[in-house]
Formats: C-alpha cells, sequence, structure tokens
C-alpha cells in the first residue's frame, strides 16, 4: 500500500458499544422483588435532577434500602460527571450503620454513569454484586423513581437560591425522613425503626444496630 501512496483508515473504539455490552451481561437480580425482608441485602440507586433559584439545576444521586425504604447514602452536585455516582457508593462504605450482606446487590437502571467503566471497577473492588434494569424499564426501579417525586413534592425548593443551601435542604430532609417520618407500608414506623425491627427478628444478620442513623458526610461536587 506503501507503493502506491494508499492509506488504510483504522476504526478507533467506541466506548459506547462496550457500555452497551456490559450492560446486557449484567442481570436483573430484583426482579421486582423488592421487599425481601433483610436489611443489607438489596440496595436500590438512581439519579435525579433538581430545579431551585432561578433557573438553577442540581443532580441528586441516591442509595437506598429496599427493605426498609432507609436513605443509606446521597451526593448532590452541579454537574453529571461520573464522579459523583462514585462518591455515593464510597459514602455508602464509609458512613456503615450496618454491615453489608456478602450476598448484597446494587441495582440501577441502565443509565451511562452505572454502565462506565469506572462504576464497573468499583464495585468490583468493594465486591459488590450489580443488578440492571431491562432496558428503558422504569418499572424495574419503581421504588426510586416513586421515592424522588415525593421528595421533590416535600422539599422547600422555593427557598434555596443558592447550591449551598439546596445542599442543606435536602440533607435535613434525609435526616427527618430516615428517622422522623412515619410510613403506611412500614406499619406506620420510620425507615430507621423499621430496620431496627427487622434485625430484632433475625439476630443473627451480621449488623450493627444503632438508635439513630448518622448524618453520613457531605459532599459537594461542582
Amino acid at each position: 500500500m506503501k507503493k502506491f501512496n494508499l492509506h488504510c483508515p483504522i476504526r478507533k473504539p467506541n466506548p459506547y458499544k462496550k457500555r452497551l455490552l456490559a450492560a446486557q451481561t449484567i442481570p436483573n437480580l430484583v426482579n421486582r422483588n423488592f421487599k425481601v425482608g433483610m436489611p443489607g441485602q438489596v440496595l436500590l440507586t438512581d439519579i435525579t435532577y433538581i430545579f431551585y433559584g432561578k433557573g438553577k439545576k442540581a443532580y441528586l444521586s441516591v442509595i437506598k434500602d429496599a427493605a426498609t425504604g432507609e436513605t443509606l447514602s446521597h451526593v448532590l452536585s452541579e454537574n453529571l460527571r461520573v464522579e459523583f455516582v462514585l462518591d455515593t457508593v464510597g459514602l455508602l462504605m464509609l458512613g456503615k450503620a450496618f454491615i453489608l450482606k456478602k450476598t448484597a446487590f446494587l441495582h440501577s437502571d441502565q443509565g451511562p454513569h452505572y454502565t462506565s467503566i469506572k462504576y464497573l471497577q468499583v464495585l468490583n473492588n468493594l465486591e459488590i454484586t450489580q443488578s440492571m434494569s431491562r432496558r428503558g424499564n422504569c418499572w424495574d426501579n419503581a421504588p426510586q423513581e416513586s421515592f424522588f417525586g415525593h421528595m421533590k413534592d416535600e422539599l422547600h425548593l422555593n427557598q434555596c437560591d443558592t447550591f449551598e443551601k439546596l445542599q442543606k435542604e435536602i440533607d435535613d430532609y434525609f435526616d427527618y425522613y430516615n428517622n422522623d417520618r412515619p410510613q403506611w407500608n412500614l406499619n406506620q414506623l420510620t425507615p430507621v425503626e423499621f430496620r431496627n425491627l427487622l434485625l430484632e427478628a433475625k439476630p443473627g444478620l451480621p449488623m450493627i444496630i444503632t438508635k439513630k442513623s448518622p448524618l453520613l458526610p457531605t459532599v459537594i461536587l461542582r
């Protein structure tokens, strides 16, 4: 080819195709069986956007326990870089009010953050099994979707004109939601009270019971 001055184009690898292939190989371990009756077994995660101030937008990443509805970790960010999702997983491990079961898995949709190589590596390093919804099926992660809807209705977003005020509003809300807000589907107990009730009923679980969920350290990404 050199002789005739010809050049063969080299096709660049497609990162999206690699992520899509990874998502196709990750099973849906939850299969909509959200109420397993065992804390620390099935964890749900998702991202939502929040409008505040004058046309401002922030992004919230949350991890919840499917059995109790307790919010275990959250990070608020002004951008959608994958790092704020990785930090949500990191805070989950740092703020342990309990020890995850060895068979625990973290369920998400097939968004680009959850199919990224970095995210897969973090879960692999922490030995957390990954579960994924079917593509384009919001019902496979319904509790998270429902939670975000109720949360936005209850937040006082009209009082948040800065990112710092929004951060405090969300931190306070999660503390209230976990510790002070009874829920009908939890026998009118708070998520923390219901978690403790489940643990008392199954004392063999390798977890530490705490009277009040500790507030996790705040991470602000810009």
